[in-house]
C-alpha cells in the first residue's frame, strides 16, 4: 500500500481532528481549531498542515512552520503524528522529510520536534539525525473526582477577575502574557511583541474560554497573574498558560488563579483537566503537584541542523 503526503484540505478537518485526539488525548483539538490554525496563520510563519494518506484514509498529520516570533532567525518546528495502528508504514518518515524540505526552502537552519519518550519514538528521531535537548511532562487531574486543596487566601488589595472582563481592552493581558512567556524555559525563545498578532491568534483562539480564564488584579488595577483556560466545550479542560508578572512573584498568585479556574471549570461540568510543563520549570511543576496532577505522558524535544 502506498502512503502519500499532501497539504490539508478543508474537508479533512473531521479526520484530522479524530486522528490528533487519538495521538494526543491530553490536548484540546476541535475541528474549529484545526480550521482556525490553517486560515489565520501569520504569513511569516510559512505554516503548512500536512496529512499522510493511505488508500484515501488519513493516517498521519504534521504541522510545521517557522518560529517567526523568535529573536534568533532560522528556528523552525514540525510536529508529526501517526495513528498508533498505522505506524511502521513510512508515514512518519515521509511527513518529516516533506516538512524539512519545506522549512529548508524557507530559510530554516534548525528544526525542532517533540517526540514521545517511548523507546521506538526516540529511536525514530535518532535515526533521522535528531538529538535530544529537553523534556516536558503532560499531567492529568481527575477534575470530577479530585478533592481540590483549599485555595490560598487572596492577599489584601487583590481581586479575581476573568479574561472576559478584559473584552473591551485585552492589552493588559497581552502584556502579562508577553512577560511571562519570555521567562518560560524553552529551546526557542519567544518574543510576544506584536499585539495585533496576539489578538489574532491567542485572544481569538476558538478554544480559549475567557469566562474560565482567571486573572488576578492588583489594587492599582494591574494584571498580576493569570491562567488561560482552553476547553473543548464538553469535558476537557487544559491550562493553556499560567503566569505571574515579575513584580508580583512569590505571593502564590499563580496557584490562586489556577485554583479559582479549576473550581469553576468543575462547576461547569468539565471532568478532565490537563496541563503541561517543561521538565526544568520547577515552580509550575510544584504548583501542579500541589493540585494533585499526575504525569500521564512525557515528551523529549529534539533538534536537527538543516543543510
Amino acid at each position: 500500500m502506498t502512503v502519500l503526503v499532501r497539504d490539508f484540505r478543508t474537508e479533512d478537518a473531521e479526520a484530522v481532528t479524530a486522528l490528533r485526539r487519538v495521538c494526543v488525548p491530553h490536548q484540546v483539538v476541535t475541528e474549529e481549531l484545526v480550521l482556525f490554525g490553517v486560515a489565520t496563520a501569520n504569513p511569516a510563519k510559512k505554516y503548512r498542515l500536512l496529512v499522510a494518506e493511505e488508500e484515501g484514509v488519513i493516517i498521519g498529520t504534521a504541522h510545521t512552520g517557522i518560529a517567526y516570533d523568535s529573536a534568533e532567525p532560522g528556528q523552525s518546528f514540525v510536529t508529526p503524528h501517526v495513528h498508533p495502528d498505522r505506524r511502521g508504514r513510512g508515514a512518519g518518515s515521509l511527513l518529516l522529510r516533506t516538512a524539512e524540505e519545506h522549512l529548508a526552502a524557507e530559510g530554516a537552519t534548525e528544526v525542532y520536534v517533540w517526540v514521545s519518550d517511548e523507546a521506538s519514538s526516540l529511536a525514530f528521531a535518532e535515526r533521522r539525525g535528531y538529538r535530544p535537548t529537553r523534556g516536558a511532562h503532560f499531567q492529568r487531574l481527575d477534575l470530577a473526582g479530585a478533592a481540590l486543596p483549599e485555595p490560598p487566601p487572596l492577599p489584601p488589595g487583590f481581586a479575581l477577575r476573568t479574561a472576559e472582563d478584559f473584552a473591551n481592552n485585552p492589552r493588559p493581558l497581552f502584556e502579562a502574557d508577553a512577560e511571562s512567556t519570555s521567562d518560560v524555559p524553552s529551546d526557542i525563545s519567544s518574543e510576544l511583541d506584536d499585539y495585533e498578532d496576539w489578538l489574532h491568534h491567542t485572544w481569538n483562539d476558538p478554544t480559549l474560554d475567557r469566562g474560565l480564564s482567571t486573572v488576578v488584579v492588583s489594587a492599582d488595577g494591574r494584571v498580576a497573574a493569570f491562567t488561560a483556560a482552553v476547553t473543548d466545550g464538553a469535558a476537557t479542560y487544559v491550562s493553556g498558560m499560567t503566569g505571574t508578572r515579575r513584580a508580583f512573584r512569590g505571593r502564590g498568585l499563580a496557584k490562586l488563579a489556577k485554583s479559582d479556574s479549576l473550581r469553576r471549570a468543575r462547576a461547569a461540568g468539565y471532568t478532565d483537566a490537563f496541563t503541561s510543563n517543561d521538565g526544568e520549570n520547577g515552580p509550575m511543576l510544584a504548583v501542579n503537584k500541589w493540585f494533585g496532577y499526575e504525569i500521564c505522558a512525557s515528551e523529549v524535544r529534539h533538534v536537527r541542523t538543516l543543510g
